[in-house]
């Protein structure tokens, strides 16, 4: 699923060359400001550099060009919707929710506050899908979407997909795509978005409750 595309070995700069401690990620919230504004096409690393106020040869220290920031940012935004969904596990549990239902939500919301990480996560054509930091952060996702949706839904083998899991996953992620790309409340704003997620998601918690 997660496995297309070539890697180069030299993708990324060795970390003793940064002379920037925080540079690396300053460049990765430029990719985010400018998918945001512009597409993810509009990114460079001169773009990108420019918008932190940094030198181009102060960028390419990090990454080697731009498939290696763009690697990073996808990477990136594979592991912030995995945090985002185990973070809403685990406080719907403290507080007594439906988790499957906190964890549907949160996959929805981070696409609408995301929308640039969201596009980014599984566009295998602009990244190097090889590159051993975005292997590990996608098979985290991956485990936790296999393991019972976050461990919201009965599962009986954590290492494949069951129908249930898949359901579960399609739902919310075809959901969130089209409010993202989609012709679905296109012209709504971000509340009536999340409201209207909220009603599909009550209407599928049934089919996942044992």
């Amino acid at each position: 699923m997660f496995t297309l595309g070539a890697k180069t070995p030299s993708m990324r700069k060795p970390k003793n060359s940064y002379h920037h401690g925080h540079l690396a990620e300053s460049l990765l919230d430029a990719v985010d400001e400018i998918a945001s504004e512009f597409g993810i096409e509009a990114v460079t690393l001169r773009a990108c550099a420019k918008r932190v106020g940094v030198s181009p040869s102060s960028a390419f220290r990090h990454y080697a060009d731009k498939r290696a920031l763009l690697t990073a940012f996808a990477t990136r935004a594979l592991h912030g919707l995995a945090n985002s969904m185990e973070d809403a596990k685990v406080q719907a549990y403290q507080e007594n929710r439906n988790a499957f239902f906190a964890v549907g939500m949160a996959y929805v919301t981070f696409a609408l506050d995301k929308p640039a990480f969201f596009r980014a996560m599984w566009r295998e054509e602009t990244i190097y899908s090889q590159d051993a930091d975005y292997l590990a952060a996608a098979e985290r996702l991956a485990s936790y979407l296999k393991e019972g949706f976050v461990r919201t839904i009965d599962d009986e083998d954590p290492g494949a997909f069951s129908p249930l899991e898949l359901l579960a996953w399609s739902s919310v992620h075809g959901l969130a795509g089209l409010f993202v790309d989609g012709p679905v409340a296109k012209d709504k704003p971000r509340r009536e978005k999340v409201e209207l997620a909220e009603s599909v998601l009550k209407s599928l918690t049934p089919a996942f409750q044992s």
